[in-house]
C-alpha cells in the first residue's frame, strides 16, 4: 500500500537530494511510475516514453541526461552541477570522465558520490554522472577524476 502517489513521492525525494524547490522543473503531465513488484519500491520515473530517472537500490535518484535537461531549469539543482571548459566538451559527450583541471566552475551542492550535471560553458547539459570529490576540491585540485560520466548527449 503507497502513503504517496508517485508524483509527490518522487518530488520529496528530489527536493532532499538535490535541494528544496529541484522538483518545481518537473513537468506537470506525463509522468509513468514504474513500481518493483516485489518490493513495491519506486525504480524508475519515464516521461514521454523516454526515461527520466532511475532509483537506485539505497534511494538515490540517478537523471539520465534528458531528466537533467529539465531539471537543470531549477535553481536548486543547478547547484549539483559541474561546468568545463569548452575543450573537454567533446570528452564528455563521448561519455568520458570529467579530470579536475578541466572544471571551470561547481554549484556548491556537490559532494562526493553525489549526482551531478556535467555543462558545458554555455550552460547546456552534456553529460550526467558521479562526483569523485567535494566541489571544493574540483577547483583545487589540477589532476584526478572529478566527474565519473555515465551518461551523455550522444548516447
Amino acid at each position: 500500500m503507497r502513503l504517496l502517489d508517485g508524483r509527490k513521492q518522487f518530488s520529496l525525494m528530489l527536493d532532499y537530494e538535490f535541494g528544496p524547490g529541484a522538483s518545481r522543473a518537473l513537468p506537470k503531465e506525463g509522468l509513468e511510475f514504474v513500481y518493483s513488484k516485489k518490493s513495491d519500491r519506486l525504480k524508475q520515473v519515464v516521461h514521454g516514453g523516454e526515461l527520466f530517472a532511475t532509483i537506485k537500490p539505497n534511494g538515490a535518484i540517478a537523471p539520465t541526461h534528458y531528466g537533467a535537461t529539465v531539471l537543470i531549469r531549477s535553481r536548486a539543482y543547478a547547484q549539483n552541477s559541474v561546468t568545463v571548459d569548452a575543450e573537454a566538451v567533446e570528452f564528455v559527450k563521448e561519455g568520458r570522465s570529467v579530470f579536475c583541471k578541466f572544471v571551470r566552475s561547481v554549484g556548491k551542492h556537490v559532494l562526493p558520490g553525489g549526482e551531478v550535471a556535467v555543462l558545458d560553458p554555455g550552460g547546456r547539459v552534456i553529460g550526467v554522472g558521479s562526483a569523485r570529490m567535494h566541489g571544493d576540491f574540483m577547483r583545487q585540485f589540477k589532476h584526478g577524476v572529478a566527474v565519473k560520466v555515465r551518461g551523455s548527449s550522444w548516447e
